[in-house]
Order: structure tokens, then sequence, then C-alpha cells
């Protein structure tokens, strides 16, 4: 299997009626563990890096990225390879102009924490240069909760304000306010599916949930069948990663080979993709 594209993955869910699953990366055994579980389950997906953990690799994309596009490249199921949440100008510049060469083909310009007229501008500028380069861009309106007080709790994105967005920027896809918060590790947060409907009856580009790992199953669901085609994950995953790294090394306190403890994260991370990839896009849904 080549390695996916990301526009190719969008356009293929919206042909079927579904959503997308998108997973964040934080180290290679979650990049493996996101390959293992999205080929169980027979579903394609996309496997993220955010901003935050190139900072935590030591602001380098190259490694990380690089090794996700060659685990996504052998894999029996289509995956592609998308960086998320990128803030910073100098990073969102070395992104893109590195872009093709790390085998990424999506990019999120995240200027949300701005006002309207600002998000705009450095939106349209980015999308341009992105477009050059041949990636496919998503952008966020509506600040979405649970990144500190740059992203508002509560906040709702308006569907009049969104479509005007979305022209004057030219983005590919829109991360939406619609209810769902960044970080969360319990799974009880409700969306706002009639905003989701309107939304994406005003909008020609895909709609996008961010905040997703605190949704049950059905609200995922609903969700895809609301309007939404790409489905950001990340926390529930490095829940499930901790929990069994934590029972492995609470069962043997002599335990030093980080291979048998990230084995098992690893593992995790596989079961719990598996499962949510068969939440997320395992059936077609009717809109």
């Amino acid at each position: 299997m080549t390695l996916a594209a990301t526009a190719d993955l969008v356009t293929a869910a919206i042909a079927q009626q579904r959503a997308v699953p998108a997973f964040n990366v934080v180290s290679i055994e979650h990049a493996e563990g996101i390959a293992e579980g999205a080929e169980h389950a027979g579903v394609a997906a996309l496997m993220q890096v955010s901003e935050n953990t190139v900072n935590y690799h030591g602001g380098r994309i190259a490694p990380l990225v690089s090794a996700c596009a060659q685990i996504a490249a052998h894999a029996s199921v289509p995956l592609a390879v998308h960086l998320d949440h990128f803030q910073d100008i100098a990073l969102i510049g070395d992104a893109i102009a590195t872009a093709a060469d790390l085998g990424v083909t999506s990019i999120m310009v995240d200027a949300a924490h701005l006002s309207y007229d600002d998000n705009v501008d450095r939106t349209r500028a980015f999308v341009r240069s992105a477009h050059s380069a041949g990636l496919w861009v998503e952008a966020e309106l509506g600040e979405i909760g649970g990144k500190g007080n740059a992203h508002a709790l509560g906040a709702r994105t308006d569907p009049h304000e969104a479509a005007a967005f979305s022209a004057d920027t030219g983005v590919d896809g829109l991360a939406v306010a619609v209810g769902s918060s960044h970080a969360m590790t319990t799974r009880d947060a409700r969306l706002d599916h009639d905003l989701i409907t309107r939304l994406a009856a005003s909008l020609t580009i895909p709609l996008v949930l961010h905040g997703s790992s605190g949704l049950p199953d059905h609200e995922l669901r609903q969700a895809a069948r609301s309007g939404i085609v790409k489905i950001n994950i990340g926390t529930v995953l490095n829940v499930a990663y901790t929990a069994a790294v934590r029972q492995v090394l609470s069962a043997d306190s002599t335990a030093t080979d980080p291979r048998k403890y990230q084995a098992a994260g690893r593992s995790a991370v596989a079961h719990t993709v598996a499962e949510l990839c068969a939440v997320v896009a395992g059936e077609c849904v009717s809109r």
C-alpha cells in the first residue's frame, strides 16, 4: 500500500457518506499502534503530528513525521500524514517547504486564537503557499475548548461567519466549535447536532471535529451523520497507552527494558484505534 493523501481520504469519505478518523501521534509507538489498529479494522485513517508534539521532539518536524510516513507507506490500508494545530509562523513555513519530502499531504493552520480578521488574514496567506506546495489545508473557526485561555469553553461556530471565512480564506476543511473540548479524559461530552447540520448546509467544504476523545460512541456516530467528515482523536489514545504502561510497571518494579512496557502501550493504542475506527468509519451513514 502506498502512502495516501489526505485530500483523497476526505474525498472518499464524502463519497461514501462517512467520516475519516484522524489520530494524533506522540511517539513512534503511537504511529505503529495507529497503523496496526487501522489495519485490524480495515479502515483508512490519518496519522497527525501536532505543533506541541514537534516541540516535544526538539522543534524538529522531520524525525517523527518521516517515521509516520514510512509506517503509513507499509500499511495494508490507506494512511495519510497530517500536521495538526500549527500556530508558529516560522514552523508553518518550514512545514510547507518540507512537506513533500516528508510525505505530508495536509496541514492545519491554527489561527483561531486571533481575532476573526487576523484569523482570516493569516489563514489566507498560508493557504496560498500551502496550496502551491500541494497541501490540503484545514483551519479553525469558533475556538474549541480545552486548550487554555486561547480556546473558550462553550464557544460555537456561527454558520454565516463560517461560510464567509471559507470563502475569504480558500481553506479545504474547517474545524468548528460544536460542543466538544480538547484533552478530555472522560467520554461524556455532548454535541450540538443541529448546529453541525446547519454548518454542513452552509459550507461547501468538509467539517472537522476536534476534541473527539471526550465523546461517547453514539455521539461520534451521530457527528458523522450530521455532517462531520474528519474526526480528530488524541487524548483517548494517551489514556490507553499510559494505563497499559502503568500496569506493566506496577506489576514488575524491577522492569527496566522500555521495549516491554512500550509494547504494552503500543498494543493498547492499536486496540483503541481499531475500536474507534469501527465507530467512526466502519459503516457508511446517510446524511
